[in-house]
């Protein structure tokens, strides 16, 4: 996402948790800041791409004094996926602090974030809403106003919730027609003719079918997410039983030790229940 930012943000400033990446953005042409508190007091406009409430809080050092300092006169981007509720909380936190602040969550795994092609999901403050919705061009193939916060986050756990479903249900599927002797390569074939065919079923089930579970969403990052969901759900009363019961297949395959793989180790703890590997894919 930053070396795409580069495109059209030359005096970007960057900095992150682990040095790689610090790396490769600077032999870019990036800045990099000696620290988090560095790259925030030297932007006017910073994107937070963190991955969880308790690291953003962190790096903006919410309990410390120098939050304020932080985030005042600049425009916060929460681009990461947390509850609804902490980026509300967050953002009042921010306004009171002197800041502003955006939600610009995206949907999309390590493809789509190469090619620039994310979709973004933008709430907060009208103009600021547009500002960010420009800047992040280079990122967001396309990007839709979700009006106000914490509009941008409820609609990315909406998405996450369909994600989530339906490649749980592909990966049943797929385990149903191994299991019945069917070819998966042939299987494959059928789905990809169909009108059920998708970007994500076609690069999932490929996947499969190659012995491929490296990681684009890691299942480990996809239970965070379902469990986002099922969260904000039973807070608001919506039932949600297929996100439920999909969400106790994720939490099996990760205790079984499958965090690491490709949210498709689900299948993992398909085969569990059912007893035994198949023969099909059986590498990982």
């Amino acid at each position: 996402m930053a070396s795409n930012l580069l495109t059209s943000v030359p005096d970007l400033i960057v900095w992150n948790r682990s040095q790689p990446a610090l790396d490769r953005l600077a032999a870019r042409g990036a800045t990099v800041a000696p620290s988090a508190r560095d790259a925030l007091r030297s932007s006017a406009v910073a994107l937070l791409m963190l991955a969880n409430e308790a690291v953003i809080d962190q790096v903006l050092e919410r309990s410390l004094d120098m939050f304020a300092d932080n985030v005042c006169g600049r425009l916060i981007v929460h681009m990461g996926t947390t509850s609804p509720a902490y980026s509300r909380d967050l953002g009042t936190a921010i306004l009171g602090a002197g800041g502003r602040y955006v939600e610009a969550p995206v949907s999309g795994s390590r493809i789509p974030a190469e090619k620039g092609a994310l979709v973004g999901m933008v709430a907060g403050d009208g103009p600021d809403v547009a500002m960010v919705r420009a800047l992040v061009r280079p990122i967001c193939g396309t990007t839709f106003a979700c009006g106000t916060v914490p509009g941008a986050l409820t609609m990315k756990l909406a998405v996450n919730l369909f994600l989530i479903t339906m490649v749980t249900g592909l990966m049943e599927a797929a385990h149903f027609a191994s299991r019945s002797g069917l070819d998966l390569d042939l299987f494959r074939a059928v789905i990809d003719a169909g009108p059920m065919a998708s970007d994500v079923s076609r690069v999932k089930i490929d996947k499969l079918v190659r012995d491929d579970f490296t990681a684009q969403a890691s299942l480990g990052d996809v239970l965070m997410n379902s469990q986002l969901v099922a969260a904000a759900a039973r807070s608001a009363g919506i039932a949600t039983p297929l996100l439920d019961r999909a969400d106790g297949l994720y939490a099996m395959a990760n205790a079984m030790g499958f965090g690491t793989l490709d949210m498709i180790g689900v299948i993992r703890a398909l085969e569990a229940e059912t007893g035994g590997s198949s023969p099909c894919y059986d590498k990982p």
